[in-house]
């Protein structure tokens, strides 16, 4: 399993690059800010070297600790875990504002937080998105180029491959990451231009269709109408910032997604993949939705934490996307549970809680427009869980009723080369 560490390096450079080139396709001139977990270091300075190298004039790293989150909530007063300080938002804003493009690298324990009192991750994670508001609306509408990639930290290769010794653990997700990122290929930017351009022609065939709903069913027990938002856009792959640049926004990605109407979603829809949330797990999610909200709901386990994530605001309680995804996407060909969105929502067709994209609506960008076209815009919360199997079907359900097949056995049946 152990690469030699020549292969290792050139496969992190490459994928390194990747990230500016393809990630966030930085320009001559440009500013980066990075996000990596403190085991980051060497890819960190790799990014930095690439983006100097791409013309960057100013690149600014930040390191994250998951474990201080932990040691709060293990050993703060409720006074520590409520206060965020008026100010905290303030330079990413700044940076936002100043053109900043964003690479997020992350590798954490899923289950880090799993011995803490929801109620209080629940306080800190909503008190934590009302602070970031402005920075998560202006990401979601694409004011700047950003990517979300990942990195192998020993944690989070533990909880994918428990049977492991932790080297080669560390090893295999390494090897995982470069293979579904198409960081082990040649000339990785070429193939992603190639990939790109299949979800392009994927999303011009479905935004010409414009179907009412779309219907999603499993042999789990899915059994899902999905209304979608009036004048809805369909986007999936390379997406174009309103600063003018193209770039990827989630490496990997394999999804072609929409916005759902916030009033017109009903039935069942059961989670083919435990869903990583909040340092938690929650695994066997059943949902009901009835008019849009959800009606019930249950979980196997972490429950608890699924209920916060429902009742942070009204907005959380409908749905703010829907994802088609092949169940032959390279991140479900590894055949790992990965416990991280980033990735198993590129390996099953997948639904939202919470707020919309306003991108995923025409004209959008102005709320007035994205309500009047049932744009699910009023909530702190956008979580993805996975419904989508290698049995699921869907169908395109036109304005008069019509009912188009689109994907069968989990795959796509539109001749789009």
């Amino acid at each position: 399993m152990t690469q030699t560490l020549a292969s290792f390096d050139t496969l992190l450079a490459r994928y390194a690059e990747l990230l500016v080139r393809t990630g966030v396709n930085l320009q001559p001139g440009g500013k980066v800010r990075v996000t990596a977990p403190v085991e980051a270091t060497a890819l960190a300075r790799l990014v930095a070297r690439a983006a100097y190298r791409a013309g960057a004039t100013d690149v600014r790293v930040v390191y994250d600790d998951p474990h201080l989150a932990l040691t709060l909530f293990e050993e703060g007063s409720d006074e520590a875990v409520g206060f965020v300080p008026e100010w905290a938002a303030r330079e990413r804003e700044a940076m936002v504002a100043d053109g900043y493009a964003s690479i997020a690298i992350v590798g954490e324990d899923p289950a880090l937080l799993s011995g803490v009192d929801p109620t209080r991750i629940a306080t800190r994670s909503r008190l934590m998105a009302q602070a970031m508001r402005r920075v998560s609306e202006a990401t979601g509408a694409f004011a700047v180029n950003w990517t979300v990639a990942a990195m192998a930290t020993p944690a989070w290769a533990a909880r994918v491959y428990p049977d492991l010794p932790t080297e080669d653990a560390v090893a295999r997700l390494w090897q995982d990451i470069f293979s579904v990122t198409r960081a082990d290929l040649p000339d990785p930017v070429a193939a992603w231009a190639e990939h790109t351009a299949r979800l392009e022609r994927l999303t011009d065939y479905l935004n010409r269709q414009q179907y009412a709903a779309l219907h999603l069913s499993s042999e789990l027990g899915t059994d899902l109408t999905v209304g979608l938002a009036q004048n809805h856009v369909w986007q999936g792959g390379a997406e174009t910032a309103q600063n003018g640049v193209r770039a990827v926004p989630n490496l990997p990605t394999d999804e072609v997604f929409t916005a759902p109407h916030r009033d017109r979603v009903d039935g069942w829809a059961v989670a083919s993949k435990p869903l990583s949330a909040r340092g938690q797990l929650i695994e066997g999610i059943r949902v009901r939705f009835e008019a849009g909200r959800v009606a019930e709901f249950s979980a196997q386990s972490g429950e608890a934490t699924l209920r916060q994530l429902i009742e942070t605001d009204d907005g959380a309680a409908r749905l703010g996307e829907v994802a088609l995804v092949p169940a032959s996407a390279p991140v479900a060909r590894t055949a790992a549970l990965f416990f991280n969105t980033l990735f198993d929502e590129n390996a099953a067709s997948h639904i939202a809680l919470g707020r919309c994209y306003p991108t995923n609506v025409q004209g959008g960008t102005d709320p007035a427009v994205l309500d009047a076209a049932g744009g699910n815009a009023g909530s702190l919360i956008h979580v993805d869980w996975m419904i989508g199997t290698p049995r699921t079907d869907v169908d395109g359900i036109t304005q008069t009723g019509e009912r188009v097949p689109l994907m069968r056995a989990g795959e796509w049946v539109l001749s789009l080369d």
